[in-house]
C-alpha cells in the first residue's frame, strides 16, 4: 500500500522502517518546542500524511522512550485520514532524570491500519457473557 507524505521542513525525513518486519514507521524530529508551565515538549516531524479513507495513523512512542523522562501525553495519537496538518507528538516531562528528544532523533513511530465503519445501534438489552460487568482487576492478578 502506498501512502503519500509531504515534507514541510528542509530537515524533514520521510518515515521509514528500521527492519522489514517492523509494524511502525520511525519518525524523525525536525523541531522540539518546550511549553513552559506545562512540562510539555512538542516534537514536530516536519511531514504531512495523506492517509487513505478507511485507514488511521496511530502515533506511538518508540521503545527508546524508556531511556528518557518523557511519556506521550495522549498515550496514542490518532491521525484521521482527513487531517492534513503536520504530524506532531506532545510529550510530558516526568522528572529531571533521563534525556529528552532532540532534532534529528527518532522520537515516535507511526502505524497505519484499516478500521471498520461502525453503525451505532441503540439496544434496550445486550447479550449476557460470563464476564458480565467485571472490570478493573476482576480477573485476578
Amino acid at each position: 500500500m502506498q501512502v503519500r507524505f509531504k515534507k514541510l521542513a528542509e530537515n524533514a525525513v520521510l518515515p521509514s522502517y528500521a527492519h522489514d518486519t517492523d509494524a511502525g514507521l520511525d519518525l524523525v524530529a525536525t523541531s522540539v518546542e518546550y511549553k513552559a508551565g506545562r512540562e510539555l515538549y512538542v516534537v514536530g516531524f516536519g511531514i504531512v500524511a495523506e492517509i487513505p479513507k478507511g485507514y488511521v495513523g496511530l502515533l506511538f512512542p518508540r521503545s527508546s522512550i524508556s531511556r528518557t523522562s518523557l511519556s506521550l501525553a495522549n498515550s496514542v495519537g490518532v491521525i484521521d485520514s482527513g487531517y492534513r496538518g503536520e504530524i506532531r507528538a506532545h510529550f510530558r516531562h516526568n522528572g529531571t532524570d533521563g534525556s529528552l528528544y532532540h532534532v534529528g532523533d527518532r522520537a515516535a513511530q507511526l502505524i497505519i491500519m484499516s478500521y471498520p465503519s461502525i453503525e451505532v445501534v441503540e439496544a434496550a438489552e445486550l447479550t449476557q457473557t460470563d464476564r458480565a460487568d467485571g472490570g478493573f482487576g476482576s480477573s485476578g492478578r
